[in-house]
């Protein structure tokens, strides 16, 4: 008995003292680790909150840009309302003359009431915008037949919301500024120079077009005024730019149930904004034909 209990008791003892070291190294290489795992998550948490503070300020940096008031500058002839009014005879496309706004005079707002029996179109767009080159794709012939027909007026706003998109070219403002400059010199052709430059419009995130290259797309489009070149060479009309385009996107638009431009194309038919698709004619069509009988409706 005795030596049983000896044997029993001698290499228990043993045992229970490794297990003590194993369990107490077993606990230094736990907190070791969890020591590791909390340095992590504190960088992770650094670093969250870093890429958070980023994210804050290129919105508060986007907020800032979006309403700092661009400088009063002097608009073009022809777009008292920050757009050319188009509209023809039956026969013969004519823009509405308008004298130019002085740099702290505010735009005067189509009177769309003297506008009867036509679908009013109205139109801001960014020469640079994809969407607006798919929409005039798509619409300007038979935007411009029913301009011509006499059966609508178009009053186009060209602004610029794309620069950040033309390699430090600027092109969306100087595409706007070569608009005014034609609104101003030579506005009846004005139509043909808007179809001129969605017909051969440069992609996003390219140079755009150079000054030189946009004087000869004006020629092409019909524009004979020599003003016209060196009005673009000197962007004559860029502080206008800016103004317009930030009236645009701090609203509101006038004559319409739109509060303010949020994108480009922003297209609106006797007030009202078209939500198809902008590579739809028919869909578009029916938005016009719609807009029309609704306002034939409203005058009865």
């Amino acid at each position: 008995m005795v030596n049983y209990r000896m044997s029993t008791s001698g290499p228990a003892r043993s045992p229970k003292k490794d297990r003590r070291e194993e369990a107490r190294e077993h606990a230094r290489l736990m907190r070791a680790e969890q020591v590791k795992r909390d340095k992590r998550r504190r960088l992770f948490l650094r670093g969250g909150i870093g890429v958070g503070l980023l994210a804050v300020v290129a919105i508060v940096t986007l907020v800032i840009v979006n309403n700092v008031t661009a400088p009063a500058a002097p608009g073009p002839a022809n777009m008292a309302s920050d757009g050319i009014l188009l509209g023809s005879d039956g026969t013969t496309v004519s823009a509405d003359t308008t004298v130019a706004l002085a740099a702290d005079a505010d735009p005067i707002a189509t009177d769309q009431t003297a506008l009867t029996n036509t679908a009013n179109i109205v139109m801001y767009v960014d020469y640079l915008c994809p969407i607006c080159g798919n929409f005039e794709t798509t619409n300007g012939e038979q935007i411009t037949n029913w301009v011509t027909a006499g059966n609508a007026t178009v009053e186009i706003h060209p602004i610029s919301i794309l620069d950040r998109l033309s390699s430090g070219t600027k092109y969306a403002t100087r595409a706007a500024n070569a608009a005014a400059c034609v609104a101003n010199d030579d506005p009846n052709n004005f139509l043909a120079f808007n179809t001129a430059m969605f017909a051969d419009q440069p992609t996003e995130n390219s140079n755009g077009k150079t000054d030189a290259q946009l004087t000869s797309l004006v020629a092409g489009a019909g524009v004979t005024s020599t003003a016209v070149a060196s009005c673009i060479t000197d962007q004559t009309y860029s502080g206008w730019v800016a103004a317009s385009t930030q009236r645009a996107i701090a609203g509101p638009i006038p004559n319409s149930d739109v509060e303010k431009v949020t994108g480009t194309p922003t297209v609106l038919v006797n007030g009202v904004s078209y939500t198809g698709a902008f590579t739809d004619a028919a869909a578009f069509e029916a938005f016009v034909t719609a807009q029309m009988t609704a306002a034939a409706g409203a005058g009865e």
